[in-house]
């Protein structure tokens, strides 16, 4: 008996492996299938045609690009140093670093106009300079980073914890310079990591709503213009702006998912060589 229970028990965790996986898979794609069937190929052209949605999809391809260059820009600095150094007040920065995953998108927006809003801490001075944040595709790209950034720092960060510290180690004892580790050594070794959480928070800027909308209302990305589409045109016109979107979105992101995990880190490594 013994031995018959393991073998179901051993057959069992497999199958409920397979079905829970199943679930969420299914969970995942019934509502995309459901938009994507919903919408005819004559309200797609409609879409493809509309400008407005064409130049909403543009700009939020564009600020997305761009908020994902200036987080790993920032945030591999801050990866590192929360990587490698122990020093007080580090679980109270890494709650900071976390702190926008954990708050409402609308919040994060209201947050945002205190200090990029026109009247705003840094927004009200320069203001007076010609340079506003408010409905603007400055604002929009802040209000991409704020809700973004996380990505960015945690998956460099938890790169630079697996990596040996023996071979930075090494290229000191030779004489590199802590800058010439950094960029010799241990970038190269993270890479792969860091792109990840480039196209981790691209993937999160192009989809965001809440933020955005109240800093940035206009002009308008792709999630405020289907938005805006639903209000005014119904389901029927906005689910076809909103097929448009997800082929975009997913077009990009899986392009860039390829480069962070397949062939640009090889490329990279054997052009060292």
């Amino acid at each position: 008996m013994t031995g018959l229970a393991a073998r179901l028990s051993a057959g069992a965790f497999p199958a409920l492996v397979w079905l829970a996986s199943g679930l969420l898979l299914g969970f995942i794609l019934l509502p995309v299938l459901g938009l994507v069937t919903a919408s005819p190929p004559s309200s797609l052209n409609a879409a493809i045609a509309n400008a407005q949605i064409r130049d909403a999809l543009l700009l939020s391809v564009e600020a997305a690009a761009v908020t994902a260059v200036i987080a790993t820009v920032l945030g591999v600095p801050l990866a590192y140093l929360l990587a490698r150094h122990r020093f007080p007040g580090r679980a109270l920065v890494q709650a900071v670093v976390d702190l926008p995953l954990t708050i409402p998108h609308t919040v994060a927006g209201i947050a945002l106009l205190f200090v990029f809003g026109r009247t705003g801490w840094i927004g009200g001075p320069l203001e007076a300079t010609g340079v506003s944040f408010y409905g603007t595709q400055l604002g929009i790209v802040v209000a991409m980073l704020f809700v973004s950034a996380p990505f960015a720092v945690n998956s460099a960060r938890v790169v630079f914890e697996t990596l040996d510290h023996d071979v930075e180690r090494a290229a000191r004892s030779l004489g590199a310079t802590p800058w010439q580790t950094f960029r010799r050594i241990t970038m190269p070794l993270a890479w792969r990591g860091v792109l990840t959480g480039a196209v981790l928070v691209y993937a999160r800027s192009i989809s965001e709503f809440g933020a955005v909308a109240i800093l940035a209302y206009y002009p308008a990305t792709a999630p405020v213009a289907i938005y805006d589409l639903f209000l005014s045109a119904g389901l029927d016109e906005s689910s076809a702006a909103a097929v448009l979107l997800l082929v975009v979105a997913l077009a990009t992101f899986l392009v860039f998912r390829t480069l962070a995990s397949g062939w640009l880190v090889t490329g990279a490594e054997r052009a060292r060589r």
